[in-house]
């Protein structure tokens, strides 16, 4: 047996692969970023080929950096952006059209309508989501709707959908492996968490044929084997996890109350509620954590849609930066000047204190960067304390985590980790 692990880590806005060797210890990694689309204000979407390019070459890259051969590789872990949402021929495996992103709200109306005709509590109470263009479902029915002929080629079984990590795994096992894992599938608005399956109500409201859908499996088990012609050889494949949830398990949240916080393109807080899903008063979400021997962890989650994706548009359109690297040390700059003049102790000011420190350090970039930490930070604290209402458990860790951000919420959100 190999003794390698390969992470796929597929984002919003790059793709990469990371090599572990037997102690999980990360040998190499290469990354490869790709743009995103915005055809419409309000529209986000990526070109599939650029997202399976990104993930291919980037895996190709650690072969060569290593030197490996497909049985150096024990097996292959996917995990991906979640709720991203992808339609492609069964035959060809050409997508039908671009992937619509999990920021896209071109659906937000639909969505709207569907809470008004009283949905909401019950695609709530079987997902543990609300009605909200965020989530696939919406996404799908858009595309059948709206792309020539996609409805008739779906009815006619011709057509497959699925999430980033689903895609990916088509590709890779050359078209043999139509899978996803709970977590994805618990993002998508169509999936029942406490059955475990795809629901026919769900599938009915959304008008989505039933043969569209993906096989469901616990986040580690058989997804299938990578086609002989993409590395030489055969590489089983055996874990899949949405992004948040693999964050989860990799910092070791098992036990009840303990939860993670991330900040990659959004930021976001996952915690564990154990065999216990949730239902928030605040309208967090109840989530599938993990599924392991077919035993559902649950979570409940806080997200912020804007984190890095700022430190992105800070340096891809507003050109004011040349690197993210360069906006740690402007987030250090604007945290000394928080601790001399004690203007936003604790990250707590109001958003006009803001303008005093652009006055203090003298750089736009800085005053952009003030308004985007300003904007988070606060609601961040604010997740950490709703999350905390509901879930007594998790109080004293989410403490810890809320003491831990204020304090580096700075640092952390300027710094390159955010892409």
């Amino acid at each position: 047996m190999g003794k390698y692990l390969i992470a796929i880590d597929q984002g919003t806005s790059s793709s990469r692969a990371i090599v572990f060797n037997e102690t999980a210890t990360p040998v190499t990694v290469a990354q490869h970023e790709y743009n995103q689309l915005f055809p419409q204000l309000g529209w986000v979407e990526q070109n599939p080929e650029d997202i399976w390019q990104t993930t291919l070459i980037s895996c190709q890259n650690v072969f060569q950096e290593l030197n490996l051969q497909a049985d150096d590789v024990a097996a292959i872990g996917i995990t991906n952006q979640r709720e991203t949402t992808i339609l492609w021929d069964k035959e060809t495996g050409k997508p039908l059209y671009n992937a619509i992103a999990w920021q896209d709200s071109r659906t937000a109306d639909d969505c709207q309508q569907l809470v008004a005709a009283g949905h909401e509590e019950m695609v709530r109470a079987k997902t543990g989501l609300l009605l909200s263009p965020y989530f696939s479902a919406s996404k799908l029915k858009w595309l059948l709707d709206n792309v020539s002929g996609a409805r008739q080629q779906a009815e006619q079984g011709k057509l497959l959908f699925g999430t980033v990590d689903c895609f990916l795994l088509w590709r890779l096992t050359g078209g043999a492996s139509h899978k996803t894992d709970a977590t994805n599938a618990s993002r998508t608005l169509l999936f029942n968490i406490h059955t475990q399956q795809w629901d026919d109500e769900l599938l009915a409201l959304f008008s989505i044929p039933k043969s569209l859908l993906p096989e469901v499996l616990d986040s580690s088990a058989d997804f299938g084997k990578t086609d002989k012609t993409l590395f030489a050889g055969s590489i089983a494949i055996t874990g899949m996890a949405g992004d948040q949830q693999a964050a989860l398990l990799g910092q070791t949240c098992f036990e009840v109350g303990m939860a993670k916080s991330t900040y990659g393109t959004g930021a976001f807080i996952l915690c564990n509620t154990g065999d216990k899903a949730v239902q928030s008063q605040h309208k967090l979400l109840t989530t599938v954590a993990y599924r392991l021997q077919g035993k559902v962890t649950y979570g409940l989650e806080g997200s912020i849609f804007v984190a890095g994706a700022g430190i992105k548009w800070l340096r891809d359109h507003l050109k004011i930066i040349k690197s993210a690297e360069q906006t740690g040390h402007l987030g250090e700059m604007l945290w000394l000047a928080s601790e001399n003049t004690k203007a936003i102790q604790t990250m707590r000011a109001r958003a006009w204190e803001a303008a005093r420190y652009p006055l203090i350090i003298g750089s736009l970039a800085t005053l952009i960067l003030t308004g985007l930490i300003i904007g988070i930070v606060p609601k961040f604290e604010s997740l950490y304390s709703r999350m905390g209402s509901e879930l007594p458990e998790a109080t004293q860790f989410l403490m810890t985590l809320s003491q831990l951000f204020q304090h580096h919420g700075a640092l952390t959100l300027a710094g390159a980790v955010l892409l």
